[in-house]
């Protein structure tokens, strides 16, 4: 508990060498920066994961056997692999960095008795700092004095108005949070919007209001995402599968057959067959396309995985101030003593009626010349537009300013014309403080207050105007003294975002439910909501919350839409309960206070104009621009990238069985090796641009954002999807077995049974990547429908095949050879009847594969 500074204190501040010795004992006035992922921790990363050792493992084999071109084959698609990730990864580190506010915010303190500006990191308790009106607040400090001061604490509270601050005078000093009027505290972050003062600093840096939500996220655990979590777990039992049949194929064949060499190879071709390392590249490629995608549309994914995680989304949980409105106050309706109204939209031009010019006119005397609190500025921008409401501002110079009191809301300006002796009086404040300068009576008084109260029910903040005529020579000393004429009522509002309210009904239409989460007042809130298209019928106070159980919330969570008066701690309570009612949770906001719920959110998506680096760090997805329609773009391309993950490993299911069929065949019957590791990593380097590339590219199904969001436990690899895989890949592996089978029993040589088999295998993938194309749709369909990547990988796959059959390097690196017109057609002919089959059998899965 600080005592409050003594005047020689506030005179003085602190000397320099006690300002440095503070900055070393107790640390810069910033927030610790959290640990990034370096080049190196990635590169770690990368060269853990099995497909990367095995071919590793079988480069070695042939360096040692001397086959120095094979080696260097499987070593450069080995580090092909690594770099490509490395890059992806280090890319999305620089953009996050580039993201950060790197410049302090200066401060003016006065050390020594001079005043001076520093870095705001330099700030150090017990610095005494001098704030203006435009100023942010660099630190936790007390008001020990001030004019007219007002604060716009709405990144820690919430609250959509500023807050007005009275200097401190008692002896002790205690805790107190952000919110309120009249309160002598000041926090780190706020703006200063009107007034200046004179401030003493009583924390910094992880002691502040930002910092002690900063620390809390660091006990938070960020929700892993689901998909990679399925992923890790299938590769993991592939992998102990696929090791398990590898060791005992080359055991039987070493034993059986006597060639270790040989099985060892074997072996390894088999093991790479089967382990599906393509489901994490997918994963990574996928979420990182789909993060180039969004930031077209100045959305930024700082976490990849999710956007898929937010087109299952079930709950968007949205804060109001600067989120579904502009953070930017306007004048939405006049109201002149006789009751009569004007209400205005977001573009009034020259629509008002001369009738209630005099109240825009007032009002905007009663503002500083140059505003920066954003009721003032509402008013100066609606006279603006007026053609006769700043006459008499321009006219005229401004003589004396009352500024508010706690005693009396109101502030008054007093001007004098050139051309006159006479001084125009304007008044503007609480509708009450106005009531009182104007002497109102019971019945005036009871009419106010009707009109205040139909105002209020809109979520409006009010302000009464009133004016005066002063013809005496010396001013009075308050503003008192005038004979105030009541004017009027100004209603002011923060406007709706234009696209928030389609933003909405596309939620609702994709089965995802919003709820706003505010710390503004209950009627502001549920104006706003039903301005939004939300159901503004079902309202929770912070007040309500606090009473009720963790069981009675989640209960209470199920129909609630509008949560009013909400501390960060409630936020935190309300993403918790809806998570434990199984719900898909993403939660927007900008402010330090709703960064703990962005992080404990299964989506945590921060505003990256006006948001604070607190809640980006927080956040999953942050919204450059601050639209809210981002976010649906964001939902259906998290839906379409699902449904492109599931066709692309319903395609390795099928690819991987003829691999693996094909690999083991031999061992197990005494056949011929038909592929070594260097035909199993070339056959990788094809899959993994077809997952990765064709699928990613592939258009959205129709019915992507008419259908609701997934089943939360419901997983990636159902069962339709792997028996489709299966059936897919059983039936290809039947095919080239086939050929290969007859191709050696009609005595063709080993190397160009080897090329047969390989061209048919190739040519079948071709029909599955045509058959995986769209659940619902023909292959007749998927022929007409453009994708590019499509084209660019056939072109490539075409010239492949032609380069090993046409270039002798590349004919004897593969151990190829010759093939004739006849064998071609019958690797032609294969692949042709994969895709007529599975495209005759595919409605008999879509509904099961759909769902």
């Amino acid at each position: 508990m600080e005592a409050e500074p003594s005047f020689r204190q506030l005179t003085l501040g602190l000397s320099e060498a006690e300002a440095q010795a503070r900055l070393r004992n107790e640390g810069y006035n910033e927030l610790p920066r959290p640990d990034q992922r370096t080049p190196l921790r990635i590169i770690l990363e990368v060269v853990r994961e099995p497909m990367l050792a095995l071919l590793l493992g079988g480069g070695l084999i042939y360096l040692i056997l001397g086959d120095l071109e094979e080696a260097l084959v499987l070593l450069v698609f080995a580090t092909l692999s690594v770099v490509i990730t490395v890059v992806q990864e280090a890319r999305t580190e620089r953009v996050l960095e580039a993201l950060r506010d790197l410049s302090s915010p200066r401060a003016l303190v006065i050390r020594g008795g001079e005043r001076k500006r520093i870095a705001g990191r330099d700030v150090v308790r017990g610095d005494v700092i001098v704030l203006a009106e435009g100023d942010r607040v660099p630190a936790d400090a007390v008001l020990v004095d001030s004019r007219d001061l007002q604060a716009d604490e709405s990144l820690l509270t919430g609250e959509s108005v500023p807050v007005r601050k009275t200097a401190s005078a008692a002896a002790a000093l205690v805790a107190a949070r952000p919110g309120g009027d009249d309160l002598p505290h000041l926090f780190s972050g706020s703006m200063v919007v009107r007034g200046s003062g004179i401030a003493a600093v009583i924390a910094t840096g992880i002691r502040s209001e930002i910092g002690k939500i900063g620390q809390s996220l660091v006990t938070l655990q960020t929700e892993p995402p689901r998909l990679q979590a399925q992923t890790q777990r299938l590769v993991l039992v592939f992998a102990i599968f696929g090791g398990a049949v590898s060791v005992l194929a080359v055991l039987l064949y070493g034993i059986l057959r006597g060639g270790w060499l040989d099985a060892l190879l074997g072996g390894i071709a088999l093991g790479m067959s089967m382990l599906p390392e393509e489901f994490p590249v997918v994963l990574t490629v996928f979420m990182a396309m789909g993060a180039w995608r969004i930031s077209r549309a100045r959305v930024l994914t700082r976490r990849a995985a999710a956007i898929e995680t937010l087109g299952s989304a079930t709950v968007l949980c949205t804060d109001k101030t600067g989120t579904l409105t502009e953070n930017r106050m306007s004048i939405a309706e006049l109201r002149l003593k006789d009751g009569r109204t004007l209400a205005l939209g977001r573009e009034t031009g020259a629509g008002v009626p001369q009738e209630f010019l005099g109240l825009v006119e007032f009002g905007v005397l009663a503002s500083a010349r140059d505003p920066f609190d954003p009721m003032e500025k509402a008013f100066h921008d609606l006279g603006d537009r007026q053609s006769t409401a700043t006459a008499r501002r321009q006219e005229s110079k401004l003589v004396r300013a009352y500024g508010l009191r706690p005693g009396l809301l109101a502030m008054t300006h007093v001007w004098q014309a050139d051309d006159g002796p006479d001084f125009s009086v304007a008044a503007k404040g609480a509708p009450e403080a106005i009531a009182a300068l104007c002497r109102f009576g019971p019945t005036e008084l009871a009419a106010l207050t009707r009109s205040t109260d139909a105002m209020a029910a809109e979520g409006l903040r009010i302000l009464g105007v009133a004016c005066a005529v002063f013809a005496g020579q010396t001013l009075p000393e308050s503003q008192r003294d005038f004979a105030f004429e009541f004017l009027g009522l100004v209603g002011l509002a923060d406007p709706l975002r234009p696209s928030v309210r389609d933003a909405v009904a596309d939620c609702r239409s994709a089965g995802i439910r919003v709820v706003m989460i505010t710390g503004d007042y209950p009627a502001t809130a549920i104006a706003i909501a039903r301005q939004a298209g939300l159901d503004a019928e079902d309202l929770v106070t912070g007040e309500e919350l606090a009473k009720l159980s963790d069981v009675e919330l989640a209960r209470r969570l199920r129909t609630a839409t509008v949560f009013a008066r909400i501390i960060p701690e409630q936020k935190l309570r309300i993403v918790s309960a809806l998570k434990a009612n199984g719900e898909i949770v993403a939660m927007t906001g900008d402010g330090v206070n709703d960064a703990p719920s962005l992080k404990a959110a299964h989506i945590g998506i921060a505003m990256g104009g006006r948001g604070t680096d607190v809640a980006r760090e927080a956040s999953s997805i942050v919204l450059l621009d601050d639209d809210f329609g981002s976010v649906v773009a964001a939902v259906r391309l998290g839906r379409r990238i699902y449904d492109n993950i599931r066709k692309a490993m319903g395609f390795i299911f099928a690819v991987h069985v003829p691999i693996a069929g094909l690999a083991l065949l031999p061992l197990l019957f005494g056949l011929p090796l038909l592929f070594g590791p260097m035909h199993i990593a070339f056959l990788e380097m094809v899959i993994d641009p077809v997952c990765s590339l064709v699928f990613e590219a592939e258009m959205e199904e129709e019915n992507v954002m008419r259908r609701p969001p997934r089943a939360p436990e419901r997983p990636l690899f159902s069962g339709p999807l792997i028996a489709w895989g299966l059936l897919q890949g059983a039936l290809a592996l039947v095919l080239v077995a086939s050929v290969f089978i007859v191709a050696l029993r009609s005595g063709m040589p080993e190397s160009e049974v080897r090329a047969l088999a390989f061209f048919a295998l190739v040519l079948t993938f071709i029909g599955l990547i045509f058959v995986n194309r769209s659940f619902s749709a023909s292959v007749i369909t998927a022929f007409r429908r453009p994708n590019r990547a499509l084209a660019f990988v056939l072109l490539g796959v075409a010239v492949t095949l032609c380069l090993t059959l046409l270039w002798p390097y590349a004919r004897e690196l593969f151990r190829f050879g010759p093939l004739h017109a006849d064998d071609l057609m019958l690797a032609v002919g294969a692949g042709a009847i994969v895709l007529i089959l599975l495209d005759a059998l595919k409605p008999l899965w879509r509904k099961r594969l759909s769902d």
